[in-house]
């Protein structure tokens, strides 16, 4: 009985000290999202390390149109250790670059844990698009997987005589995390890296579902409908006129937002959701031009119109601007793919764009973890207790966050490294 009350007791203790190391602060998703991680909570990275941009040619045949004249090199990061390290790729979210915020904390991060690290663009950023995307049409998981297979490789060969390396990781968020599935599934078959663990972080069930979700967030929240989104615009402009008055500067970073919030108190879940909304709409603006440029399909810019480097482009934004991803599916996305697999019906495309269509391969991949957060904003419903039913154990979730906004928080942080050290705690 001492024995059994003891064990208890140790097994309390461990689960109070679990539940009071997460202290993250924002208990409504909208406020996670847009809020991120104040410096308070976030994890301990260094300032600076070692970072090299690198450039690569994909397509060596492939003319680049002249409105995109600098976009001629496919280009991603890369730190490196001076002795034998694992090597981990990262893949960035939904429209966001090698270089942008959440890359750079993974980076720094896998960096100070002792990885070389290499940080790839999103296949929905404009300089995937341009100069490594196979299709120019990019959202296909599969297509999408096999480009960034692809510029692995060629990274790879770029790097390999720089650095020693004892094994392969890999990892993304968002829309990245999907993609590393699917490309951890590819590598299954072609070998080339045999990646020994790969973590997916915050990732979409169904991609289809959470760019509705985000579409929604814009469309069902500015008063009125998009047709009244400059004056929505003029009503954030007013705002932050007034957060100029309150803070007497103006600065587009998590802890300026964090102490905005603490002095204004929060804005409405309403206003929050317009603004992810907004954002959402702004990366796949650029996506949707690239990729109707690219594929020539006669989408926004009239089809075999070339455009120039001096060529005005303000009213094809505007359209690009007013483009749910619903259009751009119907509308681009899913003609091209019809007109390379004649026959697929929209709902086949829709259920390829899913985790469930690799479903046996994620429930049988022990060395794929996933870590997420209950109130998630891209995920329908259903689609958390989904991810458990496939991952189980190998499921962390987090009781709040919303979509990735935890993603710098320092116990969050510390599972992401853990995972790949195999240390405790990591659902291995």
């Amino acid at each position: 009985m001492r024995k059994l009350l003891l064990m208890l007791f140790i097994l309390l203790l461990t689960s109070t000290a679990w539940a009071s190391v997460y202290d993250y602060p924002f208990i409504n998703g909208y406020e996670a999202t847009v809020l991120g991680t104040p410096s308070l909570y976030r994890a301990a990275l260094p300032e600076k390390i070692p970072s090299k941009m690198m450039e690569l040619t994909v397509f060596a045949e492939r003319k680049i149109p002249g409105v995109f004249w600098y976009q001629n090199k496919f280009r991603y990061s890369f730190s490196s250790q001076k002795g034998e390290a694992p090597l981990i790729f990262v893949i960035a979210g939904t429209g966001a670059s090698f270089y942008s915020a959440k890359m750079r904390v993974l980076q720094k991060a896998f960096y100070q844990a002792g990885f070389h690290v290499i940080c790839l663009s999103s296949p929905t950023y404009f300089n995937f698009i341009v100069t490594a995307s196979k299709s120019g049409v990019p959202g296909n998981l599969i297509e999408d997987s096999r480009d960034l297979y692809r510029v692995m490789q060629l990274a790879w060969e770029q790097v390999k005589d720089k650095i020693k390396v004892s094994e392969f990781y890999l990892t993304g968020y968002s829309l990245g995390a999907a993609q590393a599935a699917f490309v951890a599934k590819l590598d299954e078959d072609r070998r080339r890296f045999n990646f020994r663990k790969v973590l997916m972080i915050n990732p979409p069930v169904s991609l289809y579902n959470s760019v509705k979700i985000l579409d929604g967030m814009l469309e069902d929240n500015i008063p009125g409908g998009l047709d009244h989104f400059y004056e929505f615009w003029e009503e954030m402009m007013r705002r932050l006129s007034e957060t100029y008055k309150l803070m007497g500067y103006i600065e587009f970073t998590e802890n300026f937002l964090y102490d905005v919030y603490r002095k204004k108190g929060p804005p409405s879940e309403e206003f929050l959701a317009a603004l992810i909304g907004i954002s959402f709409r702004i990366s796949s603006e650029n996506m949707v031009f690239a990729a109707d440029v690219m594929s020539n399909a006669g989408f926004i810019v009239p089809k075999n119109r070339v455009l120039s480097a001096t060529d005005p482009l303000t009213d094809y934004v505007k359209v690009a601007a007013r483009t749910s991803f619903e259009d751009y599916f119907d509308g681009l996305f899913y003609p091209y793919f019809a007109s390379q697999h004649p026959g697929i019906s929209k709902e086949a495309l829709i259920e390829s764009m899913s985790l469930k269509s690799i479903e046996l391969y994620l429930q049988r991949a022990r060395k794929i973890g996933l870590v997420t957060n209950e109130d998630d904003i891209i995920l329908a419903p259903g689609e958390l207790d989904y991810l458990v039913k496939v991952f189980g154990a190998r499921a962390k979730i987090y009781p709040n966050g919303g979509h990735c906004g935890n993603i710098a928080e320092k116990n969050n942080i510390n599972y992401i490294v853990g995972f790949f050290r195999n240390e405790r705690g990591a659902g291995q």
